[in-house]
């Protein structure tokens, strides 16, 4: 049974500032919210520069309790209008957690993980998806740090995390180590910004926490308060 709660949340969008060899970084954006009791929060950064996306992203959650607190998907707009791409290359540690949450830890070296190209956002305009979400039950969703910081297990997850199959192995990523999809995107440059962001969380396809931020809104030196419209969507 599919559930959905509707409801409004506030992010706070950093500066975004110049970085050396022509890039450009807008963000961190942060997505946060609950569900049925569950806290979710995960965290974007994007560095453009000539036909190139870098993408760092992680979950804030430590030590989670099911695998709706599971980033899923990751969309968003370019301020130069590009909606083609592809993945060239990602950095990612896979988790795999046993049950009772005690886990084993790899270098990814293959992905579930697609560019859905041409994505339509609505009023917003047309983007790009970083998409786990495929056939079946997913593996690689990212989660967050474990109960003590790397050298503890996940204690409190359940079977939708902890001995489960069809999900694991997980990625790991947290603000040290965030997971990192690089993208070709020709038409990109140093000069592109990222006006809309949206995460989604869990095992079911659909715009689950949107994450809209005004076009022109993010200006050198400055931050912003946006309002989130959240959707949660689960089995």
């Amino acid at each position: 049974m599919v559930k959905k709660l509707p409801f409004l949340l506030t992010i706070f969008a950093l500066a975004l500032w110049v970085i050396p060899a022509s890039a450009f970084v807008s963000g961190p954006f942060t997505g946060t919210g609950t569900f049925d009791s569950l806290p979710v929060s995960a965290t974007a950064t994007f560095i453009t520069s000539t036909d190139t996306v870098e993408v760092q992203v992680y979950n804030n959650i430590a030590n989670p309790t099911a695998v709706i607190q599971c980033l899923s998907d990751l969309g968003f707009v370019l301020s130069t209008g590009e909606t083609t791409g592809s993945i060239s290359s990602f950095s990612a540690q896979e988790r795999d957690i046993a049950s009772g949450g005690s886990y084993t830890t790899a270098a990814a070296t293959t992905t579930n993980w697609v560019l859905n190209n041409a994505v339509d956002f609505g009023a917003i305009g047309a983007g790009l998806k970083l998409n786990d979400l495929g056939s079946g039950e997913p593996e690689n969703t990212i989660i967050g740090q474990d109960d003590n910081n790397g050298s503890g297990s996940y204690s409190a997850a359940n079977t939708s995390i902890a001995g489960n199959g069809p999900h694991n192995p997980l990625w790991f990523g947290d603000a040290a180590n965030p997971v990192t999809f690089i993208l070709d995107v020709p038409g990109v440059t140093d000069a592109t910004t990222v006006p809309f962001v949206q995460f989604s969380f869990g095992t079911v396809a659909g715009n689950n926490v949107n994450v809209p931020l005004p076009p022109g809104a993010l200006l050198m030196g400055s931050g912003l308060l946006g309002l989130v419209l959240v959707r949660w969507r689960r089995v």
